[in-house]
């Protein structure tokens, strides 16, 4: 008996080992990919547009496919879907590491996006099959804090790598660790056999997915082509007819994939708004901040991820903190509102010191902000979203929260990106190109922060000028859109207490 009760345990433990190395990866790729832009930028001579699918294309399939795994998983087996989810990511990070040209590398992003996706959704599925009781409530605990660990200490480990290798090792250190979770699945047992037939709803995901491309894709082209550019113009309005399209389709539908009747509930709004603003404020400047901290404070790589670590720390660390404050009696509604304030404070800080000279002690204290703000309402917003709908709807609830809280966080990323391209552009316009220099490389190469190193005297003082206006244009855009977010969401959480 007590040999079973011990092989248990023993499997049990591989079962969490494999699935949160995997876990850790993820967000140690989505933090820490920023960081090698310019290095990536440098070495396949990218423009503009195909730099920034390095990010928007892991963003768009992993918002895309996070919900769509939720479905297979339920059709093959949350077994079979995470291992197709991990062979996906370690196939992709070998296609990164060897990928000779942009293109390449957008793919295998996309690629991992998808994978990735796979292991977020099948990952918590398996845990919920395998742990019980108070071992699954610590299981979650470990899910959540080494998804936290791998946001946190991502733009650090990727700084190092680059520092002391390249760019395309930080690739191939992902497929290592995949590698290392396929050897573990082994360890995983088969989901048990479903008794009525599972649904999936294809169509929902497939609009979805070419919806939130099109919009993408709009945002990307708007930056290099012009916002009233047929093309861009034409971007938009399909991917918002198709938009409709989705939601149209979803509330016909006998299995949804999003059940947009619970927007109806203005408290459960409110809940899946939050993470809305913390896209535009937090997941932007995780994503492309550490380029601006390599081009305009001509920081390494290294030193880089190290500064990062003012916005990523809180987030480890104050989840913890706000549910400790909401047993003590503390008001959720006050701690929510106090992390939409932060967030606003943090971003127009931010904006406000780079009129200036900003000194790498304001930028911590911005970054701490924006930081706090994320690690105050992550500890909260998905439990009280999901407490205050009927306990049947909660599946479709935690659908709905995901679409928001991902697909804003990819629309966020792709409009950070544009804005600082299209100002970019605007400003190099009027500018004559330095000697040997082409256009599109050269605009492309200031975008990504490379240009710096190759210019000196008054020619990278009008570069940093230039890249300082383009990112306070683009900061006030996102405090504009957070600002009129947040409102809406106080408003919304008023409307609720006035019904209580």
């Amino acid at each position: 008996m007590e040999t079973h009760v011990v092989e248990a345990k023993s499997s049990h433990s591989m079962i969490l080992l494999c699935i949160l190395i995997a876990v850790f990866v993820v967000p140690t790729s989505i933090s820490g990919t920023a960081i090698a832009l310019p290095a990536i930028s440098a070495d396949l001579h990218s423009q503009t547009a195909s730099l920034q699918w390095v990010v928007n294309a892991f963003n768009l399939t992993f918002a895309s496919f996070t919900l769509a795994w939720g479905g297979l998983a339920d059709v093959f087996g949350s077994k079979r879907s995470f291992i197709a989810g991990a062979s996906l990511y370690f196939l992709a990070s070998l296609l990164s590491w060897h990928a000779d040209n942009i293109y390449v590398l957008d793919a295998a992003r996309a690629l991992a996006g998808i994978g990735g996706a796979a292991i977020f959704s099948c990952g918590s599925a398996i845990l919920i099959q395998t742990f019980s009781g108070a071992q699954r409530t610590r299981a979650f605990a470990l899910f959540g804090t080494t998804a936290g660990l791998g946001i946190t200490f991502g733009p650090t480990i990727s700084g190092w790598l680059l520092s002391v290798a390249g760019w395309r090792d930080i690739f191939i250190v992902h497929a290592i660790a995949l590698f290392v979770v396929l050897l573990l699945t082994s360890a995983v047992p088969a989901a048990a056999k479903r008794t009525e037939k599972p649904s999936l709803d294809a169509a929902g995901i497939v609009l979805f997915i070419v919806a939130l491309f099109l919009l993408m894709t709009g945002i990307t082209q708007g930056a290099e082509r012009g916002w009233t550019d047929n093309l861009t113009l034409g971007l938009f309005a399909v991917g918002v007819v198709i938009l409709a399209l989705f939601v149209l389709v979803e509330k016909k539908a006998a299995h949804p994939m999003v059940n947009f009747s619970l927007l109806g509930n203005h408290y459960f709004l409110s809940m899946i708004m939050i993470p809305v603003v913390a896209s535009f404020c937090f997941v932007t400047l995780l994503t492309w901040f550490p380029t601006w901290l390599i081009a305009v404070k001509s920081l390494s790589p290294f030193d880089s991820g190290l500064v990062m670590l003012a916005l990523t720390t809180p987030v480890l660390v104050l989840p913890l903190v706000a549910g400790k404050l909401v047993t003590r009696g503390v008001s959720a509604d006050v701690l929510l509102i106090t992390s939409l304030v932060l967030f606003i404070v943090g971003l127009l800080l931010l904006w406000a010191f780079n009129a200036g000279d900003i000194s790498l002690g304001e930028i911590i204290l911005c970054l701490l902000l924006v930081g706090s703000g994320m690690g105050l309402s992550a500890g909260l917003v998905d439990g009280i979203a999901l407490s205050v709908v009927d306990q049947h709807e909660v599946g479709r609830a935690a659908g709905i929260l995901n679409t928001f809280r991902l697909g804003s966080e990819a629309i966020a990323v792709a409009i950070y990106g544009s804005l600082m391209a299209t100002g970019i552009f605007h400003a190099l316009g009027s500018q004559p190109m330095p000697a040997g220099e082409s256009g599109k490389q050269f605009i492309a190469d200031v975008v990504s922060g490379n240009a710096f190193a190759r210019v000196s005297g008054q020619e990278s003082s009008i570069l940093e000028n230039i890249y300082t206006q383009a990112f306070s244009h683009t900061l006030l855009v996102l405090l504009a859109i957070s600002l009129v977010a947040s409102l809406f969401i106080v408003l919304m959480m008023r409307n609720k207490a006035a019904k209580a």
